[in-house]
């Protein structure tokens, strides 16, 4: 998974290029909240809890909770979220029963672990009905990192990534899983899917 520090600072930069993707990414995946209308939604690899913040502005939901394995991140989350339900836990072993959210989501922590058919099976677990799912499209996303100067001597693929999908493969890979796409996006250089438990 990415570093503990390395997701709140990517929502605090100040390139242009770098907000205008983000700003993109994050209204069509408020929409998909939106449209799903759950009210309990659970952020597995929340981070600093950024994203759930958000979620909770937009008065999104009943019960808000997030979960991430770094301790530094959930520090900082509490400090700068005093009012955010975050803990630390394994993507793997969620402490959770289940079917106990409306909705869990999973944004760019897949791509970092070398058993994501694992960790889609536990989030499938604490979930009643719905994952929104996001993760890299590639090499669409490798691309725009080396064009950005990101990343040059490995062409731009981001040291911490283990898996790399295209949406097609993606999409592959969710439906061996047993689950049922019920929206897709595909704001650049992301794949974003919502979907259902069969």
């Amino acid at each position: 998974m990415a570093t503990s520090t390395s997701n709140f600072q990517k929502h605090q930069h100040r390139n242009p290029i770098q907000r205008y993707l983000i700003d993109n990414f994050y209204e069509e995946f408020f929409k998909m909240i939106k449209r799903a209308n759950p009210e309990k939604i659970l952020d597995v690899g929340c981070g600093e809890g950024v994203t759930l913040n958000r979620i909770k502005q937009m008065k999104i939901g009943k019960k808000l909770e997030g979960v991430d394995n770094f301790d530094e991140a959930i520090k900082i989350g509490k400090e700068t979220f005093p009012d955010l339900t975050l803990k630390k836990a394994d993507i793997y072993d969620l402490p959770y029963k289940d079917n106990s959210f409306d909705m869990v989501l999973c944004n760019e922590v897949l791509e970092h672990l070398e058993k994501p058919q694992h960790a889609i099976k536990e989030l499938m677990r604490v979930s009643n009905r719905y994952l929104l799912l996001s993760v890299p499209n590639e090499p669409w996303f490798q691309l725009a990192n080396f064009l950005r100067g990101r990343h040059i001597t490995r062409l731009g693929n981001h040291p911490e990534h283990i898996q790399h999908w295209s949406h097609t493969q993606f999409e592959k890979f969710l439906k061996k899983n047993k689950l049922k796409i019920r929206d897709k996006k595909l704001p650049f250089a992301w794949t974003l899917l919502l979907v259902q438990k069969q």
